[in-house]
């Protein structure tokens, strides 16, 4: 069991625990008296009063006493801190916020004419110590009647100060009505600890449309002076507008012919650089055709040398065969007489002999008759000796008629060459189409053409270009072959060729008369 204290430290402990106990129920009473005030307030510390002799300074202003009793104990604290005595004195806050306040007022001005004004008000508690102490006096514990105070203030000074002044002058003199209304509400407001800071009239309005009326011819005669400024700065503006078209649509003008002139110059470059490939392709195609009309005229040549060739070969070859023709016939006549006459020959000599038989037969029969057998013998003879006659005449007229066949083959001959030329040109004729044909196609081949001709004449000149071409197809052919083609299509070499050809012809014809056949009978 651990030992009792003793009474002196039983005393020592509770006076430890009771001065603790004071020690820090003085903390908290001290800390609880510590006030500190916002920015937008004031603490006002009341204590004792006491009261101050006449001219004695104040203790926390310092100015001199007014009156000889005044609230010594009071102090006003702004947004600092303060510490309040606990018991012995007593703290009060008061709000030093600006208030803003709706004044309206309806009042009749100097000419009787019954208007409404609205307008706006800031007002607070005045920031001196003085101003703080009249407003707590009368605003401390009902701080929410300070706008409706301060607006029946307002009021009664803004009716006053329209009753002075007509409405002319509060509408076009504004700042007026609010230096009067505020110089005449201060004072007033001074004594209350309030200030304003700022007073705007917001509406000046009435019900009967005075103000409006007012307003009208001005704004009559404002809104015609606006409708004609507008008409003219319109009126300019267009003016403006119109010489800005005017100068955008001359100045596209010079833009369009100057496009006008690059495009001009642009398809002109286009259309020499199209015609210059067709007149190239056409100069090729003239070379061509000069090539081409030297082939043909060298054809024409060749051509000519073969049909030469060809008539030549064939009156060569007719008359060749007509020769060997009369000849073979000549030859066949002959050797056919020549066996007749061989043939009666051995007749003849068969007769002859069968006579000679008859006769030796018969010499024994009878000499009478030997002079008939001589006779007989002797008839026999000439008959034979008339048929060897008749087959040599027979076999000379064959021969004959073959020569004179073969001199009419010689003449046609001759005939056909003299119309070699007349053939010739029959074929040229004949060819001419194809000759036209060739020439025209170099042309045809062209699949485009464009024809540049400052006078016109383009389209004659295209057509002349064929004619020209024509023209030299004739005469390279009339310098190859001697035939000129336009004598040839007019007709007249065509007549003259056929009379020539009729008449070599007639001349040709040979009429073959055979000699008469000699009776071989004596």
């Amino acid at each position: 069991m651990p030992p009792l204290l003793s009474f002196e430290s039983l005393v020592t402990v509770i006076v430890v625990v009771v001065v603790v106990v004071v020690v820090l129920i003085a903390l908290i009473v001290l800390l609880r008296g510590i006030k500190v005030a916002k920015p937008d307030e004031a603490i006002i510390v009341t204590s004792r009063q006491r009261p101050l002799k006449p001219g004695e300074a104040h203790a926390q202003t310092g100015e001199p006493s007014l009156h000889e009793t005044e609230n010594a104990g009071q102090r006003v604290v702004f947004g600092s801190r303060v510490f309040v005595k606990p018991i012995v004195e007593a703290h009060f806050k008061l709000s030093l916020r600006s208030r803003q306040l709706n004044v309206q007022a309806t009042a009749q001005t100097k000419d009787a004419i019954t208007i409404k004004v609205n307008a706006v008000a800031v007002v607070k508690v005045g920031g001196s110590e003085s101003m703080v102490r009249a407003a707590a006096q009368r605003f401390l514990n009902q701080q929410d009647q300070i706008e409706t105070s301060t607006e029946e203030v307002l009021s009664g000074s803004v009716r006053s100060i329209v009753g002075q002044l007509t409405v002319t002058e509060i509408i076009t003199n504004r700042q007026a009505l609010q230096g009067q209304v505020l110089d005449a509400v201060r004072e007033s407001l001074d004594v209350q600890g309030l200030q304003i800071d700022t007073l705007q009239i917001k509406e000046i309005d009435d019900d009967n449309g005075y103000i409006r009326d007012l307003g009208r011819a001005e704004a009559a005669r404002v809104k015609q002076v606006a409708e004609v400024a507008e008409s003219v700065a319109r009126r300019t503006s267009e003016e403006a507008r119109i010489e800005a078209d005017q100068a955008v649509a001359e100045q596209q003008r010079k833009l369009d012919l100057r496009n006008a002139e690059i495009q001009k110059e642009t398809d002109k470059a286009r259309a020499e650089a199209s015609a210059s490939r067709p007149l190239a392709e056409a100069i090729s195609q003239q070379e061509v055709i000069a090539q081409q009309e030297i082939t043909a005229g060298k054809r024409v040549g060749l051509r000519k040398q073969e049909l030469d060739a060809e008539i030549r070969a064939v009156a060569d070859a007719d008359a060749y065969s007509l020769e060997k023709k009369a000849q073979a016939d000549a030859a066949a006549a002959v050797a056919a007489a020549n066996a007749e006459r061989d043939r009666r020959k051995a007749v003849a000599e068969a007769v002859e002999a069968e006579g000679l038989a008859e006769r030796n037969r018969r010499r024994s029969a009878a000499e009478a008759t030997e002079a008939e057998g001589i006779a007989e013998k002797n008839r026999r003879i000439a008959a034979a000796e008339a048929l060897r006659a008749e087959g040599e005449a027979e076999a000379n007229s064959i021969r004959v008629k073959g020569a004179a066949e073969a001199e009419a083959t010689l003449a046609k001959a001759e005939a056909l060459e003299e119309r070699a030329d007349d053939l010739l040109r029959q074929q040229i004729i004949a060819e001419l189409p194809a000759i036209v044909r060739a020439a025209s196609e170099p042309l045809a081949a062209i699949a485009n053409m464009t024809v540049i001709s400052s006078d016109g004449s383009g389209a004659e000149q295209v057509g002349g270009n064929v004619s020209s071409q024509l023209a030299t197809s004739m005469q390279i052919v009339k310098d190859l072959v001697g035939i000129d083609i336009a004598e040839i299509v007019t007709g007249r070499i065509t007549g003259e060729a056929a009379g020539r050809g009729f008449a070599a012809a007639s001349s040709g014809r040979a009429s073959i008369v055979t000699p008469p056949a000699t009776d071989p009978t004596p």
